[in-house]
């Protein structure tokens, strides 16, 4: 299993990058995770693995609870060579023609998020995730 976030922007402040950081470490401990960061929406598709199921990250994408991702993940690796990349776009979201040839879209949240705040969110999930996976305690919805 191969986990891959690919976002549009750096992140400059300190304290949300060691957050990352924290959730990158933990997540490695369960699969192999990779963090790239590009400068805009048409170098997204550049940085994405050929062989990833690519879920794009949008307001007006599929919402779901923590368990229901936690079960859609583990879809998700169990098919092709299990690699998945989520993608988070810029102030300007996800180029249209990029979102509809992802093999999913996903709603963080319905509110419009920063993207550097929307990445915090979605490392913590798939670490969420994994815990649930493995009925680990800190994912508390068993």
């Amino acid at each position: 299993m191969k986990l891959v976030v690919v976002a549009v922007g750096k992140i400059r402040e300190r304290a949300l990058r060691e957050i990352l950081d924290d959730y990158r470490d933990r997540i490695r401990h369960y699969a192999r995770f990779e963090e790239t960061e590009v400068r805009d929406a048409q170098s997204i598709e550049r940085s994405l693995p050929a062989d990833a199921r690519v879920i794009a990250l949008e307001v007006a994408g599929e919402a779901l609870d923590s368990p229901s991702f936690a079960r859609r993940l583990a879809g998700w690796t169990s098919q092709g060579k299990g690699v998945v990349a989520f993608v988070i776009g810029g102030a300007d979201g996800i180029p249209a023609a990029f979102s509809r040839r992802a093999d999913a879209r996903l709603s963080l949240s319905k509110l419009t998020l920063p993207h550097r705040l929307a990445r915090v969110m979605l490392f913590e999930q798939l670490y969420r995730a994994m815990t649930i996976l493995r009925g680990e305690p800190y994912a508390r919805e068993g």
